[in-house]
Formats: C-alpha cells, structure tokens, sequence
C-alpha cells in the first residue's frame, strides 16, 4: 500500500496510523533524515555508439536493474541504422544515459555538449566514489577540467592469452604471472617456426588497443599545447620498439608479413589458431566465449617492462553519464548508484566482467559463474593499473592514426621515426580539423 492510499483513506485507525509512523521514522533514518519518496514509473533511456545488441545489454545491466527498480522501465536505444548519435539528436530523441569506453565517451559526449557534472548528484544520492578504482575516477576528471561527467561501472584491462596446444606441440613453459617483455619475447622466439608448411607465430597484439592503454601513460595528446606526442614523447619509442618492432623481426614474421600484408591479428589466434600468444583485453572472455571454447588456452598478466616493474596496462572503463537530455536526472542518478554497489558489481564480477569496485570478496569471484572458472583469472589484477591520462574529445581518432603507423613499422614498411614525423604530420591534421567544427 502507497503512502497516496493510506492518506487517502478514509477509514485510517490509529494501529495503521502508528504503523505508517513507525515506518516512516525509518525510511527517514535511512535517508539522511528526508523521508523516502516511491519510485514513481518513469522509463530510464540508455543509449550507446557501441552497437552491442539488446540481449548484451540484457546480460550485463538491464535485467538486473529491472529487478532493482521494478517501478522503472528501462529501455535500450541499440545504435543501428536509423540510431545514429546524429539522427537521434535531430529526430529530438531524449535518452537519459549515455555509455562507452573511455576514449570514445569523451569524444561524443563533449562533442556533442551532452555531459553534465554529476557530482553534485552524487554527492546528493551519497554515492561514495571512494570504493572505486581511483584510476578510472581520475582519468574522467582529467579530460573533464576536474568534473565528474561520467561513472564507471566495468572496466577492462590487458592480458596475455596463450595458445596452450601449441606451447605443447613445440615442448615451451608456459608463460607465467609477472614476466617482462624481453622475458616473452625469448618466448615468443622459441613459438615462431614454420612446421609442416605451416607458419606459427610467437606472439601479437591489437596495436589500437595496447596504445589506448599503454603502460607508460603516455597521453596521445598534449592538452595544453593541443599537439600531438607521438614525436615529442621519448617514451613512444621504446614502447614502438618493445612491441610493434622486437617481436615481430623473426624472418618467419617477415616473409609472411610480405607476403599476405597483413598482421596476425584475433582471427589469428582464435580462428586460424597459428599464434601462441595475444595480448588483449580481458573482456573476450565474455565478448567471445564461443570462439575460446573451440580453443585450450590460458592467460597470465601482460608483461611489464623493466623500469616499471608490476604497472601493467591502463584501466579500459566504461563510463556511464547522465546526459543533458535526461527527463530523469534524479531517478537516473539511483540506477548508477546502483551499478556500482557491491551487489551489482558482484553479478558482473562473477560473469568475467572485470568490476571498478576495491573489493577483494568481489575482484576474486571474476569469472566464477563463466565458463571459463577455471581458468586464470587471478591473471586480470596481477598488476597495478596504469594511470589514465587526460584525454582529449578527438583521442579516439589520435590513436587510430598512431594504430596506422604501428601496422606499418610492425610490417617493416617504415622505421619508427618516419613513422613518428608522418604520424605526427597526419595527427596535426586531425586535430585543426577538429578545431573547425
């Protein structure tokens, strides 16, 4: 019974009229002193560039908010034909929640004037930011001059996937928690052979996503200045070197990289199953399950290198803002308070979801409720995150051109620092023609 009907009733005892009191004390001691207010049935909009289908969003959030707040109705707006962040906007379509991984959020939510600072929502809904990774709190406030436009709710990270059947068919260890780079790469040396006219390879990587995240923290642009790092930063070429040029100058690389153009990539270790090892994001254990099924593979942390031992990748967050569009701020300030309780955040835990909540009963229930239980997954928070630098609207774009580049030093097409002048040159570009928006 509302509280609507009991006031409205006309035949109140004193027994109802003591009870509803007595609730009523409670709800206020719970709420700051403020007596709780019903949830009144509003529908709660999420929308995403991503593309993910609605059975996804189902899985990972949508039906246990719906369980939470079964007074609300949450709908899921899929970017598809029609759907486009552009179309929407001018078909006039309101949605309450934006989502995507870093990078990507504030590249469309800024360039579309869509963000808000929260923090006074959180501040009013108590959400207390201080049980997540402080990483992932930084790296928005960074991009955002000190603001809180977004909250994470899952992150990703990178590991390395091994191929276990061809560690086996070659007689190598392997790979263990904690190695180096030069430790892998030895490795990976022992796994590039061509066995039966068929080439393996020791190792690769997806250069878009190992340069988002990479260990040093190198920004892909400098904010003050509104240039581009990839030849200023020193740190840039070590990192080329260790990565996109060291593993891959085996003559078996070489020949095939001549050859098809084309480097090994996840069809490559997954599909084709000729590459040893892939360092990539955590997440394919729930993106892909069926094709890692059709695979006997294991992980261990990314390797590090030697100067900064034990910092392994960047955290990869999803934030989730509340747009300038929202009908709903107030109510959709309550889903997010609930995405990052211990209780949602141990559901996505336990589906292989890596979660944003400092909670070790939560970050060692990862994968338990995945087909993948028994697997590694100590392997995902190995190492300390790297820290997350300030990111500018157009980053996403940035680290594509930097990505171009990589593919064409990995492929011996180009040395690094040709690289780097080109990159820097084409990145300029980008940037001045961001500016003429």
């Amino acid at each position: 019974m509302s509280y609507k009907t009991i006031a409205s009733s006309v035949t109140l005892t004193a027994m109802l009229a003591s009870l509803l009191a007595g609730c009523g004390a409670k709800e206020a001691a719970d709420n700051g002193g403020q007596p709780a207010k019903p949830s009144e049935p509003v529908e709660i909009v999420f929308y995403s560039t991503n593309g993910d289908p609605a059975e996804s969003f189902d899985y990972r959030f949508g039906n246990a908010i719906r369980k939470k707040f079964p007074n609300y109705t949450i709908k899921y707006i899929q970017n598809t034909k029609g759907n486009s962040m552009a179309e929407l906007l001018t078909a006039g379509t309101k949605f309450d929640i934006y989502f995507i991984s870093t990078g990507n959020y504030e590249s469309v939510m800024f360039e579309n004037g869509l963000e808000i600072d929260m923090d006074e929502l959180v501040k009013k809904h108590k959400v207390d930011l201080s049980k997540l990774e402080p990483t992932v709190i930084d790296g928005i406030r960074q991009s955002s001059g000190g603001k809180l436009t977004g909250i994470p709710v899952h992150t990703n990270n990178m590991v390395l996937y091994y191929n276990k059947t061809l560690f086996d068919k070659f007689g190598v260890a392997y790979p263990k928690d904690g190695m180096t780079w030069d430790q892998v790469l030895e490795i990976s040396k022992k796994l590039t052979r061509n066995e039966g006219g068929s080439q393996y390879y020791g190792f690769t990587t997806s250069p878009n996503h190992i340069l988002r995240m990479n260990q040093y923290s190198i920004p892909n642009v400098d904010l003050k200045t509104q240039t581009p790092t990839i030849n200023t930063n020193e740190k840039w070429k070590s990192f080329f070197q260790t990565v996109f040029l060291d593993p891959y100058t085996d003559a078996g690389y070489k020949e095939q990289l001549d050859k098809t153009n084309k480097v090994p990539d996840i069809n490559s270790f997954l599909k084709d199953q000729n590459v040893a090892m892939y360092a990539y994001l955590s997440s394919l254990v729930y993106v892909l399950p069926d094709d890692l099924q059709k695979l006997n593979w294991d992980m261990v942390s990314l390797p590090v290198f030697k100067d900064q031992p034990g910092v392994g990748s960047q955290s990869y967050p999803f934030y989730f803002g509340i747009t300038k569009l929202s009908k709903h701020p107030e109510e959709s300030m309550e889903v997010l308070k609930y995405m990052v309780s211990e209780e949602f955040q141990m559901d996505l835990s336990k589906k292989g979801i890596m979660p944003v909540i400092k909670n070790d009963a939560v970050q060692n229930a990862l994968g338990q409720d995945s087909p993948f239980k028994t697997k590694n997954f100590k392997a995902v928070f190995f190492n300390k995150f790297a820290p997350i630098p300030a990111k500018a609207p157009y980053d996403a774009n940035i680290v594509a051109n930097y990505a171009k580049y990589a593919d064409q030093v990995i492929k011996q097409k180009i040395d690094i620092n040709s690289a780097f002048r080109k990159s820097d040159e084409e990145s300029v570009k980008i940037i001045a023609d961001y500016k003429k928006k």
